[in-house]
């Protein structure tokens, strides 16, 4: 004997039954997104020790830096009054190469942009997400020196990031800033050592300046 359906009862309207297929493909497209945020999250670019970007001038630290002894404000001028340290326009190069290795093919691409106006299109090594605020002279001028963050710079022919940049490493850092702070005549002097343990330094000098970092959310996440 055949049912009679004409009773039977819908909870939802029958047209409600083409959505189906569209929460199907909503669900695949979340879990794609996801996968997608994870691994840009996660990438060399963002989080990675190690990563070493190849740059289109071979710009070497240890020679600029380490050798002939150039400090780093020369180049990166924002960095004690400024958010970003910057990265130098050609023609802070020129102020040398006009003169020094002035037929190098290597500067080649600083020699084009010294002529034409446009940048070297120098690859970003330390790239915090762009929902991370980091304040350069808020740290320099407190007393955190630049190879806390960057490692020894003046030692390296290819730039490379040396700490992981977290949210939890540099919580640890704001929860126990004591290992990092130096005197201010030392926040650019990368190979300086201290003459006692670095602990019972940087405890002194934490007092002496008051420094307490915040650690609420809305110091980074603006």
């Amino acid at each position: 004997m055949n049912e009679d359906k004409s009773n039977d009862i819908f909870i939802f309207p029958k047209w409600t039954g083409v959505l189906r297929p569209a929460v199907a493909v909503g669900a695949l497209g979340g879990v794609l997104y996801a996968a997608v945020v994870v691994a840009f999250g996660f990438s060399p670019q963002a989080t990675d020790v190690g990563y070493e970007p190849v740059q289109p001038v071979p710009y070497s630290h240890a020679l600029h830096v380490g050798q002939l002894g150039m400090d780093c404000r020369y180049c990166h001028t924002g960095v004690e009054v400024a958010a970003n340290a910057l990265i130098p326009p050609s023609q802070t190069c020129m102020n040398c190469h006009k003169t020094v290795r002035a037929n190098s093919e290597k500067l080649i691409p600083v020699f084009e942009s010294y002529s034409t106006g446009m940048p070297v299109e120098w690859v970003r090594v330390h790239d915090l997400p762009d929902y991370v605020f980091f304040n350069h002279s808020a740290h320099v001028r407190r007393g955190v020196g630049c190879v806390s963050c960057h490692g020894r710079i003046d030692t390296m022919e290819i730039v490379s990031q040396q700490k992981p940049l977290s949210m939890g490493w540099c919580l640890d850092c704001h929860r126990n800033p004591e290992e990092h702070l130096r005197p201010a005549d030392y926040v650019f002097q990368l190979d300086w050592v201290p003459e006692e343990d670095q602990l019972v330094l940087g405890a002194r000098l934490r007092e002496i300046n008051d420094i307490n970092p915040p650690q609420d959310c809305n110091t980074c996440h603006r």
